[in-house]
């Protein structure tokens, strides 16, 4: 909530992006509420910010289709995303994969926003939505500002694989808000460091994403480092420690998530009232945008 402290913060539950790999109208509505309600027993204050639904603010599709118009098919064939999810979902390379980049400009610009919150795996793509709003800019005249990095103190956070970043599609996530049988199964499955083969070898916490992950549980960390290089812990009761200090620092989100979930309609409520505060940007920006492009 730091940013919501300092700026006129948005957050947006995005179902149209997840309809490209989500296509059971049951899931995605279910997906769509847990999406809200962990946001929420996450931090963000929906008095102090607005929370909604992409879908509920129909003129970001029609600023994507008209963003359309201007970007080059090759700046969106090069997106490392892009790339990534034809190797993750080769059955259902969908048209949406392709200009996920363009509706997520819209969703930006549309409020007019200069700073976006993200990690740096997003960096190429709030890239491209500079170089959209510039395109736009170009043609029609100014409009929209480009859109500026802003990243979190944890700018990376790598999955269960110690690899690739964490994603749900990969399957290499720890979810802080599951039972926590479940998130000691998953820390359990946790890759450590490679090299270290024995239990009496030393470790390199360096390299070990499990090692990364206790810089956020603890102030401790540089003690359990040292444990890992010495030998004087394994990577067991490393990962160990490191489930209980996230079922512990999650107890109070969960119990929260809960609550929420339990009253749909209330969720629902503070998704709709979020929707209607940020009515008027939306329908101001489109209707600048219609008199730019020469729309009626």
């Amino acid at each position: 909530m730091a940013l919501a402290e300092r700026y006129q913060a948005i957050y947006c539950v995005v179902d149209y992006h997840a309809l490209t790999h989500v296509h059971d109208p049951e899931v995605l509505r279910r997906q769509t509420l847990e999406m809200a309600a962990a946001l929420i027993a996450l931090g963000l204050d929906p008095k102090r910010c607005t929370l909604f639904v992409q879908s509920d603010r129909p003129e970001v599709t029609e600023l994507c289709w008209l963003f359309n118009t201007v970007t080059p098919v090759g700046w969106l064939q090069r997106t490392p995303t892009y790339k990534e999810k034809r190797e993750n979902q080769p059955e259902d390379v969908n048209h949406g994969l392709l200009t996920y980049p363009v509706l997520q400009a819209a969703d930006i610009v549309l409020y007019k926003a200069s700073l976006v919150p993200v990690g740096k795996d997003q960096a190429a793509h709030l890239e491209l939505s500079r170089e959209i709003v510039r395109a736009f800019n170009a043609r029609y005249g100014e409009t929209f500002p480009e859109p500026q990095a802003v990243y979190t103190e944890a700018p990376v956070v790598l999955g269960t694989d110690g690899q690739r970043k964490m994603s749900k599609s990969i399957g290499n996530t720890i979810e802080v808000l599951a039972e926590p049988d479940v998130i000691r199964k998953q820390v359990t499955s946790m890759v450590t460091d490679t090299q270290r083969i024995l239990r009496s070898d030393p470790g390199r916490p360096q390299v070990c994403n499990v090692c990364q992950l206790h810089r956020h549980f603890g102030d401790d960390y540089e003690e359990i480092w040292e444990g890992e290089r010495t030998a004087r812990t394994g990577c067991v009761d490393t990962k160990k420690l490191l489930a209980e200090r996230i079922i512990a620092h999650y107890a109070p989100a969960r119990e929260t998530y809960r609550e929420l979930m339990a009253d749909p309609a209330k969720l629902r409520g503070i998704l709709d009232e979020g929707a209607e505060r940020i009515r008027p940007i939306a329908q101001a920006t489109m209707a600048e945008v219609r008199e730019r492009m020469g729309l009626r």
